[in-house]
């Protein structure tokens, strides 16, 4: 009988905000996916790189000012190194808490491409910040020679880029021959390094930033997934959320779940992508369900006792 297979998407959130916090959540997060790989399911594990690939854009930034011999970092180079350093920490880890239960397990990190359509709307109109904050006058010098920026919050003026719906990932026969051989596999950091396809099929790096719960989503169904858990943090996804009447809810159809949109009932910077997402997967093939969880009730949800489930 073929195994399960799970598609784990953490928040880059819960992998704290610099490497000390990263070091001591990744070994919270190795304990809920080595549970899951116990019971017998294939585990493929996805994270958001949100804080991480910010500290490294900053630190880029910060050094050109400092060394003006020092060239602009692009950002496809910053998400591969966050997909580096976030990896070898997870892939860590999840070795040692392997080695603790005495489990002879194997576990690889694949640094991967995932490719946007060069002509996908989202780019006449980026709306993600990265970066450092600039002063007014930096941000009008950016504008001047293209580069879009934005007010953040009232703390100063960001650039901002676009944010493309992921077509295809471009190690995903590396990772489902990983996959099949038994390895716990984590790519997809950070919705993956976005590239497009050039007229002569190289791949070429986009300043872009893919939505991790969809790159996740994208993952699971092409990898013939039986759940996508996406990890974010409250236990279950709720309606009417912060009144009187807010409802928790446990079970939602991929109709139900549009009619809530349709209502605005799902904020869209937090909740609103990570349902989208989960509908995408829940329509991708027949029997396949989406939980959204917290990490600590991740078995418990694709035990069917927890979370907010979705399915067509």
């Amino acid at each position: 009988m073929d195994k399960k297979k799970v598609v784990i998407a953490l928040g880059g959130n819960a992998l704290g905000k610099d490497i000390e916090e990263q070091k001591e959540a990744v070994a919270k997060t190795a304990k809920v996916i080595v549970d899951l790989a116990q019971q017998g399911m294939d585990i493929i594990v996805t994270h958001g790189n949100g804080p991480q690939v910010g500290m490294i854009q900053n630190a880029m930034d910060n050094l050109i000012v400092m060394q003006q011999n020092y060239k602009q970092v692009p950002l496809p180079t910053s998400v591969a190194m966050s997909q580096g350093y976030i990896g070898i920490d997870l892939q860590n880890a999840i070795k040692y808490e392997l080695l603790s239960r005495k489990i002879d397990g194997k576990v690889s990190t694949i640094l991967s491409q995932v490719e946007v359509d060069k002509n996908d709307p989202a780019f006449n109109n980026p709306t993600k910040p990265i970066g450092r904050f600039l002063t007014k006058e930096e941000a009008q010098e950016n504008e001047k020679n293209g580069i879009r920026c934005m007010e953040d919050a009232g703390r100063g003026y960001r650039i901002v880029v676009a944010s493309p719906m992921p077509k295809r990932i471009r190690e995903l026969e590396t990772i489902k021959t990983l996959v099949g051989a038994g390895h716990i596999v984590i790519t997809c950091g950070g919705g993956g390094i976005p590239v497009v396809s050039d007229e002569e099929g190289r791949l070429v790096g986009v300043n872009a930033v893919i939505d991790k719960d969809n790159a996740s989503s994208l993952l699971a169904s092409q990898l013939g997934a039986d759940h996508l858990v996406i990890l974010t943090a409250v236990e279950k996804v709720a309606i009417n959320w912060g009144k009187e009447n807010q409802e928790w809810l446990s079970d939602l159809t991929v109709e139900q779940a549009k009619e809530y949109i349709a209502q605005e009932q799902f904020a869209k910077g937090s909740m609103l992508p990570k349902v989208e997402a989960a509908i995408r997967f829940a329509q991708s093939g027949e029997g396949r369900h989406a939980l959204i969880t917290l990490l600590d009730k991740a078995a418990a949800g694709i035990a069917g006792e927890t979370g907010t489930v979705i399915h067509s």
